[in-house]
């Protein structure tokens, strides 16, 4: 971007760039004021790129991966199933492409955007902490909202159970960007990196606090990889890891009420605790939610049925298991992808993971001949992509607003840390 006037940076620079890095905070709000900030984004952006006649920007093939995506789910929607969310759903779909190259380019211009993220994260963290930590001991956060009836923390989400979706999403990133900070010696001040570490420890055991058990088995595969695949800091690692396990333990010894969502309900309705009865998948709901979801794919399996069909197609006589087996969408991403775009919307996911695979792959040989091939900024960067990418976890809608901001948020700090990397 090449800019000649104030208000020409003020209008395409600052004005977005302040937006994204409040992301985190109106991500606590809602999808609404997340999802608006996302889209200001995207269209200063693109009126930048239509009033210059500059589009280079997307001339990368990681957009154009997406751009084919795009314009499969639009096709899709256009001629399969037609309705009208569906239509929308998709067409609209682009704003997520148009945002990471748009943050990809301002963290490139300014990279103080990516201190001043840091810092709203830290500030988002520290609350949700202060007031989950009180609404699980006291029964009720500081706005006085109760518990829900299941003794599941949600803090500022209120009837929202998605406090620990939030902080396990966001947790890579955050400790991906102090470890960048701390590697270019910008954490001078002692006392905020320690409380940067212990704000990391007890979100980490917020999660578990909050009893949702897909958020806590998420941060600890992405725990698991950083731990496996970072280069540096092997004596913070293992201490980091022994004071989490020796709170939460303790804690869980007074108070086990997390302990009792976490495991003890999830063996309950996996059928664990009964071996003569049948096992189901993560539960019964969800197990007859991904049966119904194939049987709809095998009778659709190049197309699916639809953006946003499922809830539809669950109905059907001929894919119905039981009184379980209909929702708005299967949970699971990759199981909703194969029922509501088929094959070939499936095999984009699937590339992705694969391609991811591949990648690690090459990372460890390149470690065992003690070479660098992802730096640990990285590593922790495609931990949060992990997450998303993993297959065996159950899920939100694949196509839902709120997620999909975090599912792209990685992207442009990824293909950055590459471009500063060369």
């Amino acid at each position: 971007m090449n800019f000649n006037y104030k208000r020409e940076e003020l209008i395409y620079i600052t004005i977005p760039s302040l937006f994204f890095v409040l992301l985190p905070l109106t991500l606590v709000t809602g999808p609404f004021l997340s999802d608006l900030s996302l889209s200001i984004i995207s269209i200063i952006f693109l009126i930048y790129c239509f009033k210059n006649k500059n589009f280079s920007f997307f001339k990368k093939k990681y957009f154009y991966f997406f751009l084919i995506f795009w314009i499969y789910l639009v096709l899709n929607s256009l001629f399969n199933n037609i309705n009208l969310d569906s239509i929308k759903i998709s067409f609209f779909y682009f704003r997520f492409g148009v945002f990471f190259i748009a943050v990809y380019e301002f963290i490139k211009l300014n990279k103080k955007i990516i201190d001043y993220f840091f810092d709203i994260t830290l500030v988002v963290f520290t609350i949700l902490i202060i007031d989950g930590y009180y609404q699980y001991f006291s029964g009720s956060n500081i706005f006085g909202w109760p518990v829900s009836y299941s003794h599941r923390v949600s803090s500022l989400f209120k009837e929202e159970l998605i406090l620990g979706s939030f902080i396990s999403r966001l947790w890579p990133l955050f400790l991906a960007i102090l470890i960048y900070f701390h590697s270019k010696k910008k954490l001078s001040n002692i006392v905020k990196k320690y409380f940067c570490i212990i704000i990391l420890i007890l979100s980490y055991i917020l999660v578990f606090f909050s009893g949702e058990r897909t958020a806590f088995f998420l941060i600890n595969l992405a725990l698991i990889f950083i731990f496996i695949f970072i280069n540096k800091y092997l004596l913070s690692k293992i201490i980091i890891v022994l004071l989490t396990v020796l709170t939460i333990s303790s804690v869980t010894i007074f108070n086990d009420k997390a302990k009792k969502r976490i495991f003890d309900q999830t063996f309950s309705e996996m059928n664990l605790t009964n071996p003569n009865e049948k096992i189901y998948i993560f539960s019964e709901n969800h197990t007859h939610h991904y049966i119904t979801a194939f049987r709809i794919f095998n009778d659709n399996k190049f197309f699916g049925v639809g953006v946003k069909n499922f809830r539809k197609f669950c109905k059907n006589e001929n894919y119905i298991v039981s009184e379980l087996s209909c929702s708005t969408h299967p949970h699971n991403n990759y199981i909703q992808l194969l029922a509501e775009t088929g094959l070939i919307g499936f095999s984009f996911i699937f590339f992705l993971f694969i391609l991811f695979s591949f990648q690690i792959i090459k990372h460890v040989k390149n470690k065992i001949f003690k070479k660098e091939y992802f730096t640990d900024f990285q590593i922790c960067i495609l931990a949060g992509i992990l997450i998303t990418l993993w297959p065996i976890a159950s899920t939100g809608n694949v196509f839902n607003n709120w997620l999909n901001i975090i599912y792209y948020l990685y992207i442009p700090f990824l293909i950055w840390s590459f471009s500063e990397k060369n």
